[in-house]
């Protein structure tokens, strides 16, 4: 049965997004808020994004705003809670609510959730349903990949979503991987279960919607499909706007008007002395993306057509197409961000005042913790990366080359 949701009156909902480069998950994010709309009849939905696209998130509340919302229930269009939807988000809709004096109320991620792992299991099954012969699943090894994060609370979840996939739905074996960040990355993964023995391996990226990100995944598993000819490897679609996951986004909606809206904090290496992240405790919460706030574009003339594979990050590949070529960087040392940067890591460290990470555990309105850090924005380039403990790790980010976009390897031949 269709669930539908009525709010108190002036209400309106916002879903925080990251924002990407490739305009087909941008689209996809676009659906995600129409399909909310439709089951939040007579409730204004709009939905912002931290960088790389537009609306940005301070764009949506406006138009909330502008339609009457004297309230506003904000859901970060987050999996998990890391980086973003502890650090960034947060801050912006703070600064937001006491600029303007809106009440604002922020909601928790998605999370490891029994509708969200229903979802990841009909993506599963539609892989295995769309493949040419039967393997039974005692033969068959799951790879979940998550996103990655320097957030080993984030990282553990994606672990626990594998493992409730891989007991439910009885495969032989599962494995987690992550697209970057931390370790391991999808290619060392693959090489390490293709010596396991397995006749079928299912890789699912565990992603709301298409990207870059998603892209490489696919590439990876290409190189390894060529690599290990004897294993049939099956490419799982990612999550999307499936009906289990607009359920859970409404469930998170109504979270907030009965304050349930709690994000696991005890393990929150921003609050506790995680094991190996102690440094990180009591850190500012601050966004860092107010210098990339819409920064989107740039592809006009690129083979891709806005569909983002990350073929534009090969040297060679931009210069025979006359593109400026902004390689990626690493995760050690200060830098500028050009406007062509992918936000591809975790949060970042800043010299701000101290941390409120308290409005993540509590059902208050973000504005009553306070006024916003009085400094102006630090300009571009002004903020690093805390150093994350295992970054040099044989299997992680740092040694990892990238695997060339599928038009780069087109064009190698």
């Amino acid at each position: 049965m269709t669930k539908f949701l009525t709010l108190p009156p002036d209400t309106g909902v916002m879903l925080c997004g990251h924002g990407s480069r490739n305009t087909r998950a941008v689209g996809e994010f676009a659906v995600l808020a129409e399909r909310l709309r439709e089951r939040l009849p007579d409730v204004p939905v709009e939905y912002g994004y931290l960088e790389f696209a537009n609306p940005v998130i301070h764009q949506g509340l406006d138009k909330l705003r502008e339609a009457g919302a004297k309230r506003i229930l904000a859901v970060p269009g987050m999996l998990f809670a890391a980086g973003h939807a502890k650090n960034d988000i947060p801050s912006v809709l703070n600064t937001y609510a006491a600029m303007h004096g809106v009440e604002l109320t922020y909601g928790r991620e998605l999370g490891v959730d029994l509708k969200m792992l229903r979802a990841a299991g009909d993506r599963i099954q539609q892989a295995i349903d769309a493949a040419p012969t039967e393997v039974p699943r005692e033969e068959t090894l799951l790879l979940v990949v998550g996103r990655g994060a320097s957030d080993p609370d984030a990282n553990s979840n994606v672990a626990k979503v594998m493992r409730l996939l891989w007991e439910g739905m009885g495969f032989g074996w599962g494995e987690v991987a992550y697209s970057g960040v931390t370790f391991p990355l999808v290619t060392p993964a693959l090489d390490h279960l293709a010596r396991l023995g397995y006749r079928r391996v299912i890789v699912f990226p565990y992603f709301l919607f298409t990207g870059v990100l998603v892209k490489r995944i696919q590439d990876a598993v290409a190189e390894a499909r060529a690599k290990y000819p004897a294993i049939e490897f099956l490419d799982a679609p990612y999550l999307n706007d499936h009906p289990m996951v607009v359920e859970t986004f409404l469930d998170r909606v109504q979270e907030m008007l009965v304050g349930q809206n709690l994000m696991n904090c005890a393990m929150c290496k921003y609050r506790e002395q995680v094991l190996g992240f102690e440094a990180e405790v009591g850190l500012a919460q601050e966004s860092h993306h107010h210098h990339v706030e819409g920064i989107g574009g740039g592809m006009e003339n690129c083979p891709c057509k806005g569909d983002c594979d990350s073929s534009c990050r090969d040297e060679a590949f931009c210069k025979k197409h006359g593109l400026p070529w902004t390689p990626l960087h690493t995760h050690d040392h200060g830098h500028d961000h050009g406007s062509g940067h992918d936000h591809e890591h975790g949060p970042h460290t800043h010299t701000h005042p101290p941390a409120r990470h308290a409005l993540l555990s509590g059902n208050a309105p973000l504005a009553s913790f306070g006024q916003p850090p009085a400094h102006d924005p630090a300009p571009a380039g002004d903020h690093h990366h805390h150093p994350y403990p295992h970054a040099d790790h044989p299997l992680g980010p740092k040694t990892l080359p990238k695997v060339p976009g599928r038009l780069a390897r087109e064009e190698q031949g």
